[in-house]
């Protein structure tokens, strides 16, 4: 078994990766990424660096011993005027640059391709951990009724299509209305949006309706960056008053299973993993 090093960006998917690691006894090493990660990370086996310090990242990690890394967690898109690289990552600065004026995708695919050079494997969260991705069909007790079927299948169109343009991966669709499209700002803050809109264009509890669908980016690098949802997912979908919650079965993931279903169960939400749309 392959030594992982695990670079870990914010939110709770590092940390279950690493949990697993530890249950399953594979060897590994985190890197937490400084101001970024979570600061329970600190109690497993690695150390800090800088999201520049692309030299400090590949020292770390290969002295550790590591084979294969996994990029994991919510990492904005820096401004690259205010970073602070060391000698391999300001090497590596005018490339990815280059790279980010052409999408997200494109500056993410750069730096898996630099870290192969480096003699890396790299392995997708999912590939980690295989219990993450959303399996076909309802997750917790409840299921989408008929008549939340315009919004679904508009939801991932409108989802599919934003990618297309590396945008973002969500999109909130009520009655057939469009309420938000994911950009920068990430899916909790696009659910924020949505739960101070008015009240006659969205649900409530009691009357919950509309649907929130996440989708991987038809470019997207798989190894990294796949949709993801958590608690705080449904917590913020409940809060906008919405249905339900839908991804493509096999390309979401999703921290702590358990959890979500208990939380989407306990506030009337469905979570659904659906085939592979063609197109």
């Amino acid at each position: 078994m392959s030594k992982l090093g695990l670079i870990a960006g914010g939110g709770g998917l590092p940390l279950a990766l690493a949990e697993h690691c530890r249950q399953a006894g594979r060897p590994y090493f985190v890197v937490r990424l400084r101001g970024v990660a979570d600061a329970a990370l600190e109690a497993h086996p690695g150390d800090e660096a800088g999201i520049a310090e692309i030299g400090r990242i590949v020292k770390l990690t290969r002295d550790a011993g590591c084979e294969a890394l996994c990029f994991a967690g919510v990492v904005r898109r820096p401004d690259f005027a205010a970073l602070k690289p060391d000698l391999r990552g300001l090497s590596w600065l005018p490339g990815a640059v280059l790279a980010a004026r052409k999408g997200d995708e494109a500056l993410l695919r750069f730096l898996m391709g630099e870290f192969e050079k480096e003699g890396f494997a790299i392995e997708g969260a999912h590939e980690v951990r295989g219990d993450l991705a959303l399996a076909l069909g309802p997750l917790g007790a409840l299921a989408p009724q008929d008549d939340h079927g315009v919004d679904i299948a508009k939801a991932l169109i409108i989802a599919r299509a934003i990618g297309g343009f590396d945008i973002g991966q969500a999109a909130v669709v009520c009655d057939g209305l469009v309420l938000a499209v994911e950009a920068q700002e990430g899916t909790d803050a696009m659910l924020r949006r949505v739960a101070e809109l008015p009240a006659e264009l969205r649900g409530a509890p009691g009357r919950r309706k509309g649907v929130l669908a996440k989708v991987a980016k038809p470019i997207q690098e798989e190894r990294i960056d796949l949709p993801t949802i958590g608690v705080a997912t449904i917590e913020g979908a409940a809060r906008a008053g919405l249905a339900g919650v839908v991804g493509v079965a096999g390309k979401m993931l999703v921290v702590d299973r358990a959890a979500v279903a208990a939380a989407a169960d306990a506030v009337g939400l469905f979570v659904v993993g659906i085939a592979d749309p063609p197109g």
